[in-house]
C-alpha cells in the first residue's frame, strides 16, 4: 500500500518563478515539441500558461494531472490539501496571528497575506468532492483535507473555521513563531536575532501545544524549523523529540515522513530528522507518508524511499483518514526500487 498525503494543488502567488514551475509540470506531461528557448516555444509556452491561469487554481484538468502521475507512480491513495490561508474566509484568523505590524517583516507578511488569500473554501471543496470518483474509476482513491496553521490561543477560531466543512482529515502545521513566517526565504535573516537552542525549545513547546489541541488528525513536518540549516547539535533537541513523541501517542494523533524540506530547500533532509524519527517509531506513533507536492509532477516524490525507510524500522502499517477517522492499513510489501538520493 502507498499512499501520499499532504499535497497541495497550488503553490501561488501567480508570480514569475510560480509560471517557470507550472511549465515545467506541464512539459513534464505534454512536452513541446520545439527547441526551449526559441520563439516556438515561448509562444507554445505563454499560450498554455495563460490557459492554465484562466482556468483557475482548482481546474478538474489540473487536478488530474495529479491523478495521472498517481497512477504512473503505483499510488493506491492520496490526500490533496490546501492551506488554510490560500481561504479569503480565514483573513481574521491569520490577521489576528500572524505579524503585519507597519514594520519590515509585517509589511513583507501583509503583502504576501494579500497575494495568496485569493481562493475560496467552497471551490476547493467542491473540486475535490467532484475529483473523488473519478480518481476512483482509475483506481485511486482520493481524500479531501485541509493543511491548518495553528497559533496558541486561537485554537476556539481555528475550529469554528473549519467546522463548515466535512473534511477527510485535518493536518495541522506550525510555520509562524511570534508571528514570523520562518519558512520564508525572504526572512530568514531572522534566525540570526534567536539563540537556536531557546528558539528550538519554544518552538516545539508549540508544536505540542498544537498536537495537544486536539484539533488535527495528523501533524505535519514536525520539524521544520530546520528549514534553511539553523539548527543547534542535535543532541540537544532529543528531550524536545521525546516530548513530542509522548504528546502524539497520548492524543493518539498521527504524524508524516514528509519530503518537502528534502527537495525543495536549503536542509536537505526528511521530515522528521532521522534521528526524530527513530525516537517517534521507539514511541510507537503512527504514521502517513507525504511528499508534500505543489505540483503534479512531484506527487509521489520519494514515497519510495520513506516507505523503505518505515520498513526497515518495523514499521508495517500506514496511516490514511476518510471523515475524519483514522485508518490504519497494511504498508504492503518491501518496494523493489527505491528512489535514489
Amino acid at each position: 500500500m502507498k499512499v501520499d498525503y499532504h499535497l497541495h494543488l497550488e503553490e501561488g502567488p501567480y508570480s514569475l518563478r510560480w509560471l517557470d514551475r507550472t511549465n515545467i509540470a506541464l512539459d513534464h506531461f505534454y512536452p513541446i515539441h520545439h527547441e526551449r528557448h526559441t520563439m516556438e516555444w515561448l509562444h507554445e509556452s505563454m499560450k498554455r500558461l495563460n490557459e492554465r491561469v484562466q482556468k483557475g487554481s482548482y481546474d478538474a484538468s489540473w487536478i488530474d494531472l495529479y491523478l495521472q502521475e498517481a497512477k504512473r507512480k503505483g499510488l493506491h491513495e492520496v490526500g490533496i490539501v490546501d492551506h488554510l490561508y490560500r481561504f479569503k474566509e480565514t483573513r481574521a484568523y491569520f490577521e489576528k496571528y500572524v505579524d503585519i505590524s507597519d514594520t519590515e517583516l509585517g509589511n513583507l507578511q501583509r503583502k504576501w497575506l494579500n497575494q495568496v488569500m485569493t481562493e475560496s473554501m467552497g471551490d476547493f471543496v467542491q473540486a475535490i468532492t467532484e475529483a473523488k470518483p473519478r480518481w476512483a474509476a482509475e483506481g485511486i482513491t482520493l481524500r479531501m483535507g485541509i493543511e491548518a496553521d495553528y497559533f496558541p490561543g486561537g485554537e476556539k477560531e481555528l475550529k469554528e473555521l473549519l467546522s463548515a466543512y466535512e473534511w477527510d482529515y485535518v493536518n495541522g502545521s506550525v510555520h509562524f513563531f511570534n508571528g514570523w513566517g520562518f519558512d520564508n526565504p525572504e526572512t530568514q535573516h531572522l534566525f540570526a536575532n534567536y539563540e537556536l537552542n531557546t528558539l528550538y525549545k519554544d518552538f516545539f513547546e508549540v508544536v505540542e501545544k498544537a498536537i495537544r489541541s486536539n484539533i488535527f488528525n495528523f501533524v505535519s513536518h514536525l520539524d521544520n524549523l530546520k528549514v534553511f540549516n539553523f539548527r543547534p547539535d542535535e543532541s540537544s533537541l532529543i528531550p524536545h523529540y521525546e516530548k513530542i513523541a509522548e504528546a502524539l501517542v497520548e492524543t493518539d494523533t498521527a504524524t508524516e515522513i514528509n519530503a518537502g524540506l528534502y527537495y525543495r530547500y536549503p536542509v536537505k533532509e526528511m521530515c522528521p530528522s532521522p534521528k526524530f524519527l527513530d525516537v517517534l517509531v521507539g514511541k510507537g506513533v503512527s504514521f502517513t507518508t507525504s511528499s508534500d507536492s505543489h505540483f503534479p509532477d512531484d506527487i509521489g516524490a520519494y514515497i519510495d524511499l520513506n516507505t523503505e525507510t518505515l520498513l526497515n524500522k518495523g514499521v508495517t502499517k500506514i496511516a490514511t483518514f476518510e471523515k475524519r477517522e483514522r485508518i490504519m492499513k497494511p504498508l504492503g510489501e518491501r518496494v523493489k526500487h527505491t528512489a535514489k538520493v
